[in-house]
């Protein structure tokens, strides 16, 4: 296995690679005027026209090697702004933070709070919500790998600007605290135990709860982070929200699995999605037309984007499901008199293992930010 002073000079001579994801139109709109910004992070927002106030606030963190745009297209949260009626923030890592566009989680000067990036986007967040008079009651964190791990790092750090959150594919919080960390935890190892984990969650800030809720979301096959990380994930939130006691509902959507932990007054608090056959990215519904498949967007037969606003409250949206066919699952609408989608979603098909361990080694790093 290369070494680490391998792998930083080969990071080096991989910046002038092009990117992994073509140009996509935007929707989005700079957001300036957010105040000192100490992560060095760029904003865009997505208001629909004629918003009114106290609408909710969705927070979306792109992956790496994405920019804002492509993390909006590929998941469609601003289509369904438009259809539900909701703000949306997409902070932007910048190149000159880390070469391969990711939040950097791991880093523990961005995820403390009133520092670094976690403080630049707290900042953005106060500033929508002043702007455009949203509710701060509403206000949801949602992202994608390193994203997902910076949105459960916001959860932590900043626990009282968000009613829940939604990580797919990420990491919990506190779990690294270095380059060489963050590598074994995607592999799964050096894991922190239940009490180190919920610990520091509590240690991050003075909020002593209610806690926000989570949704959950990761790949059966995921190669790059390993399936273990949304174990670690409920466990570092059980305690929090008194249900690491209780045995979780568990549920068919066609092959997957969903997972849901509910508190004493019968309330979801937790719930875990393990996608069948899929490797590292956003689940997303290919033939549904929310969203985008492409580069860690990946067609699973379930959108992530429309289930997460679910379980936010945020669409009104069903979904049935068939015990007796159980690789079916129906979308009938958005919300009454807006048809979406009617369609049965098809078995997930996982593609080939081509490559070898060089390239999951590879995936891995530049999930790590470590290599494009």
């Amino acid at each position: 296995m290369r070494s680490l002073s391998d792998l930083i000079s080969r990071l080096k001579t991989a910046r002038g690679q092009p990117s992994l994801h073509p140009a996509v139109p935007s929707r989005l709109t700079a957001l300036g005027g957010f105040g000192a910004n100490p992560g060095d992070l760029a904003a865009f927002c997505y208001v629909p026209e004629g918003l009114p106030a106290g609408a909710p606030l969705v927070v979306a963190l792109h992956g790496c090697t994405q920019t804002a745009a492509d993390y909006d297209h590929g998941t469609g949260w601003s289509r369904l702004a438009d259809l539900e009626r909701f703000a949306v923030l997409f902070p932007e890592q910048q190149r000159s933070n880390n070469p391969n566009l990711c939040f950097n989680w791991f880093a523990p000067g961005d995820v403390a709070r009133e520092s670094g990036e976690a403080l630049s986007i707290a900042r953005m967040i106060r500033t929508m919500i002043s702007l455009h008079g949203l509710d701060r009651d509403r206000v949801f964190v949602t992202g994608l790998s390193a994203g997902g791990a910076m949105a459960a790092a916001m959860l932590a750090t900043y626990p009282e600007l968000f009613a829940s959150g939604a990580i797919i594919a990420g990491l919990p919080f506190g779990s690294a605290a270095s380059v060489p960390e963050a590598f074994d935890r995607m592999r799964g190892h050096g894991l922190p135990a239940r009490r180190d984990l919920e610990s520091k969650v509590r240690q991050a800030s003075s909020h002593p709860g209610p806690w926000p809720t989570l949704s959950l979301w990761h790949g059966a096959a995921d190669m790059t982070v390993a399936p273990a990380n949304m174990d670690a994930l409920v466990a570092q939130w059980s305690r929090l929200h008194g249900v690491e006691q209780v045995d979780a509902a568990q549920t068919s959507l066609g092959p997957h699995t969903r997972r849901v932990w509910h508190d004493a007054a019968g309330s979801p608090r937790i719930e875990a999605f393990s996608i069948a056959g899929m490797g590292h990215g956003a689940p997303l519904d290919g033939a549904g037309g929310l969203g985008s498949t492409g580069p860690f967007m990946l067609d699973a037969g379930i959108s992530s984007t429309l289930h997460i606003a679910r379980f936010w409250q945020l669409t009104t949206a069903e979904t049935v499901q068939s015990s007796s066919a159980p690789s079916e699952s129906v979308t009938p609408s958005l919300s009454p008199g807006r048809p979406f989608a009617d369609r049965s979603v098809p078995q997930w098909t996982p593609p080939s293992a081509t490559g070898g361990v060089g390239k999951i080694i590879e995936d891995a790093l530049r999930a790590a930010g470590l290599m494009r």
